[in-house]
């Protein structure tokens, strides 16, 4: 099976080198020194990866026979493909391949049909489940394990617990204006509240941030 590990950016430096963008959890495998890639357009290859590093935060690879900055420009945008089997499964065991996710069943936690994925879109911040739904419609579901807690391939289903709003959007106008009600509330209350403890005790605001959100990995290998 072939599958879509990257896409070609700009030429970087004057020896060849691009940047990638990687569609794959497992660049040291798809991408290292010496993998032959198939590529799309067809004509761009094949491209074999001579070496790469990290700089800035970016992938940076250097093809055997791709010498200077002209012929690293002429491969932007190609796709970079490679050769897996059907059957090989990632290591992570909550790491998925577009291949296994393709045409899944999506229900709620609830039971409730929502349609079935028809696509995984992947963004630089996160990966969207493509859902059809059955009226023809079409929902993005955020690829995230608080959205989609379970994967269950042997049944061919992807249950999902999705927030106010992302499957109906007169639920996130009422969840919003729920929010809008209790924050102004809230914020007549503390606000009294905080002045009254600074005059009379010195109690200081604080200001606390924390939270990170958990998701699911590319899986687009």
């Amino acid at each position: 099976m072939q599958l879509v590990v990257a896409r070609i950016g700009r030429a970087h430096g004057i020896k060849g080198e691009v940047t990638v963008e990687v569609r794959t959890d497992e660049p040291e495998l798809r991408l290292g020194p010496g993998a032959v890639l198939a590529t799309e357009p067809a004509s761009a290859g094949p491209l074999t990866i001579e070496s790469g590093r990290v700089h800035s935060g970016r992938l940076l690879l250097r093809f055997e026979g791709v010498r200077d900055r002209n012929a690293a420009e002429a491969l932007r945008n190609t796709l970079l493909i490679a050769e897996v089997d059907p059957e090989e499964l990632p290591e992570d065991p909550e790491e998925f391949y577009d291949h296994q996710l393709i045409d899944l069943d999506v229900v709620t936690v609830d039971g409730t049909e929502v349609g079935r994925i028809s696509e995984i879109s992947h963004l630089p911040y996160q990966d969207l489940l493509v859902v059809k739904r059955p009226d023809g419609g079409e929902v993005m579901i955020p690829f995230v394990s608080e959205v989609v807690p379970e994967i269950d391939l042997e049944a061919q289903r992807a249950v999902i617990d999705p927030p106010p709003g992302l499957l109906d959007e007169a639920e996130a106008e009422i969840a919003g204006s729920r929010k809008d009600e209790t924050e102004g509330n809230r914020k007549g209350g503390t606000e009294g509240n905080r002045k009254g403890e600074t005059a009379d005790s010195g109690v200081t605001e604080g200001d606390g941030k924390g939270g990170t959100a958990g998701g699911r990995e590319d899986g687009s290998s």
